[in-house]
């Protein structure tokens, strides 16, 4: 049997006739939301770049840092806006649910790639976010509009 995303030409894995992605990228470059390089023991961080683009399983950040390479794990934090009443995250330290603006976790580099002088596009995986976190900021990413 032969299904109708088989025969589209723009199918970025024709001999499978599957879809690569997990999950969908959404634009987020227009909203200048940060991304920031974090240091747990001293509850501080410091920019790592601004989101061109983020899923809920990975993220794309531009950024002037010249030392990150593949394979990398970065520590980062990630603060969204509430949008649409929707918060992206979700806090289960305490006893109850509670919604939460930001995450902190870890970054997996996959690919960083020279797009002008002294800036990089630097693409990575969300490795350790929680289901339930990955969840809220699928339905988040669901009020934004989608990347190319």
């Amino acid at each position: 049997m032969t299904t109708l995303h088989e025969h589209q030409s723009g199918n970025p894995n024709p001999k499978s006739g599957k879809e690569r992605r997990n999950f969908r990228r959404h634009d987020l470059e227009m909203q200048a939301i940060g991304m920031q390089r974090w240091d747990g023991n001293r509850q501080a961080g410091e920019t790592l770049g601004r989101i061109v683009d983020l899923s809920a399983g990975g993220v794309r950040v531009r950024t002037s840092q010249e030392n990150l390479k593949a394979d990398h794990q970065i520590r980062v934090r990630l603060e969204l806006p509430t949008y649409a009443g929707i918060c992206p995250f979700v806090d289960t330290q305490s006893g109850q649910l509670q919604p939460r603006k930001d995450w902190v976790g870890w970054m997996t580099v996959a690919r960083v790639q020279k797009i002008g002088d002294k800036q990089f596009d630097v693409a990575g995986q969300l490795v350790d976010m929680e289901e339930i976190d990955r969840g809220m900021l699928g339905l988040y990413l669901s009020t934004q509009p989608l990347a190319a």
